[in-house]
């Protein structure tokens, strides 16, 4: 019996693998802004009938030119800066559960656990719009945190975030992890920037008005008769020493202009700007996706931890009966067994302790992380609610076309790409206008006063000290330097080109994302299920074997088979459920779902 016994305990370790699942993927948080730069971080230019560059959403750091006929944009393009829209994740293809892998998402199908909350949050990807629920308007109030409830809670978060009342569910991580993650804050944070860049675009037909107060002195006595005639004083006379009674002189001037009219130059630019929050509410929302998924990850990875810890119970409880029994035979001088088999026994023995150690620090880990996630205190206590692994009944996995379908109507770097795009074809079209000048109305005044000098009376008296002047009238501007104009648009047409060839990139790449983590689902399914049936078996095998060796009709080498086939059983069914939900969780986050929100 004692050679057999190593089989016993080497595969019952196995139970031990699942303890890899309660790792965190490390993966790479995504760019909060779809471009290596702030767009259209310059201020309009009214006094030149221009709104300034355009705050464009759309990746890169070329900001897109105002509709001024000047010739040069408020920032040239500079090629090759620009870095394209954060597409899916590189493909890896290790199986859904494994860090590292590139599907992921979760949940259609698994069922609510037995203890879950009623009446959880849940959290869906609600469409990105201009005014939608996720902050993306115009309206910008100063002191009053822009979108919904839960980004207004995402900003500064940890500091204020408290432990959940009773064990935390599925459903209530995800929640926490997508609203406090400080990853979501700073998400939140770059959508308050574009906002204020969409609002930059929307007001730039709105004139700047240049005003200048000034006072000074002293300035040289001017006295004559008011009518524009000569001086009337000695020290009026210039070219000698004779300053007479000095003064100090006050002035103020200013100047505006108000667009009327630039061919739609001011039009695409608000259009462009409108897009600014799309991007933004569409980047957030991935940022959510991600921390969702780790959550549901740190969550089901726990689960397992716990599993294998019960697993190595069972095996220790086991090996002790079988120590039992192998003692009572040798008091017995029973020929089945020797004194070989309780030395192997013991060894044995103790490597599942050593096993149960790296149990536990998987499960701390993982709690570890789920403590991360849910912006938890350090001092304050978290429990997790225990929930088996294995799912009841038959699960629908949906086929690939319909998360296909999914994954194209709500995944949203598909709806960050599409705005970018949209505010790169309005920069097109301000390139191509910017050929025809603009219609303003332009208005001045210079109002001056000095105490040495005659105010003059006479209109056509030219007087530089007491002058009080204003005018408003139209005024038209542009400037005719077409090469320059000429390679200006064909930049902008450049780059709409290669959003376009990005966006074709994108969906290929989310396609192939998708298709992954579909098919891996449906291969760890097929494999929980016949793990499930073989630990059947094996449970049935295992009882039999034990109770012949107990009566003494059976060997020990039928034994140490059967609870190695039972311990092989038991942890490939516990790793292969692990996968499942992992995969559910994974498939939910490649087709832009939230893992546990039907839970």
């Amino acid at each position: 019996m004692g050679r057999e016994v190593g089989k016993v305990v080497a595969v019952a370790m196995m139970l031990t693998g699942g303890v890899a699942g309660a790792q965190i993927s490390p993966t790479t948080a995504p760019s909060n802004a779809p471009g290596t730069g702030a767009p259209g971080t310059a201020s309009p230019s009214p006094g030149n009938l221009s709104p300034g560059t355009v705050p464009t959403p759309s990746p890169g750091t070329t900001p897109a030119p105002g509709p001024t006929g000047t010739g040069s944009s408020a920032a040239n393009p500079t090629p090759g800066t620009r870095a394209p829209l954060p597409g899916p994740a590189a493909v890896n293809p290790a199986p859904a559960a494994e860090p590292g892998n590139a599907a992921q998402g979760a949940t259609a199908g698994t069922p609510k656990p037995a203890a879950a909350t009623p009446g959880a949050t849940e959290l869906g990807t609600s469409p990105i719009s201009p005014g939608s629920g996720d902050g993306a308007r115009g309206d910008l109030t100063p002191g009053i945190p822009r979108g919904p409830p839960e980004e207004a809670r995402a900003h500064g978060a940890p500091e204020g975030a408290k432990a959940p009342k009773g064990p935390i569910t599925l459903a209530q991580l995800v929640a926490r992890a997508r609203s406090q993650d400080a990853r979501v804050a700073e998400a939140t944070a770059e959508l308050r920037k574009f906002q204020a860049l969409h609002d930059q675009a929307r007001w730039a037909w709105f004139p700047r008005f240049e005003i200048t107060l000034g006072a000074g002195g002293p300035v040289p006595e001017a006295r004559n008769n008011g009518l524009g005639g000569p001086p009337t004083t000695e020290a009026s006379l210039e070219g000698d020493w004779n300053f007479g009674k000095v003064g100090v002189t006050v002035f103020s001037t200013g100047n505006a202009v108000l667009p009327l009219y630039t061919f739609g130059k001011l039009s695409a630019l608000e259009k462009a700007g409108e897009q600014g929050p799309k991007v933004g509410a569409a980047l957030r929302e991935r940022v959510r996706a991600e921390a969702g998924f780790q959550a549901a990850q740190a969550y089901y990875g726990y689960q397992l931890a716990r599993a294998g810890l019960k697993q190595l119970e069972d095996v220790s409880k086991r090996l002790k009966d079988a120590g039992d029994k192998i003692d009572a035979l040798l008091k017995e001088d029973s020929d089945q067994v020797s004194k070989l088999d309780t030395y192997k026994l013991g060894y044995f023995r103790q490597l599942v302790e050593s096993q149960r150690a790296t149990a536990i620090q998987g499960e701390q880990f993982a709690l570890t992380a789920i403590r991360l996630l849910a912006s938890v205190g350090p001092d304050e206590q978290v429990e997790v609610m225990e929930e088996d692994l294995p799912l009841q009944g038959d699960v629908n996995v949906p086929d690939l076309e319909t998360a296909l379908k999914q994954a194209n109507e709500r995944r949203p770097e598909l709806k960050a790409i599409a705005a970018g795009i949209i505010a790169r074809e309005q920069e097109v079209i301000i390139r191509e206008r910017s050929y025809y000048p603009d219609l303003g109305l332009a208005g001045y005044y210079d109002v001056r006063w000095t105490s040495s000098a005659t105010r003059q009376r006479s209109p056509f008296a030219y007087d530089p000290f007491n002058d009080r002047t204003a005018g408003l009238g139209l005024v038209i501007r542009g400037t005719f330097d077409i090469p320059i104009k000429d390679a200006q648009l064909e930049q902008a047409r450049a780059e709409l080109d290669k959003m376009h060839a990005q966006e074709q990139t994108l969906k290929a790449g989310i396609r192939l994302e998708v298709t992954q983590a579909q098919s891996q689902l449906v291969a760890a399914y097929a494999r929980a299920k016949s793990f499930t049936e073989a630990e059947k078996n094996a449970k049935r095998w295992a009882t039999a074997a034990y109770a012949a060796f107990d009566l003494g009709t059976g060997d020990t080498r039928e034994l140490v088979d059967a609870f190695t086939a039972l311990a092989q059983a038991s942890a490939e069914r516990g790793k292969s459920w692990h996968d499942v939900r992992v995969g559910f969780a994974s498939l939910a986050r490649v087709t832009g779902a939230v893992p546990g929100a039907d839970e």
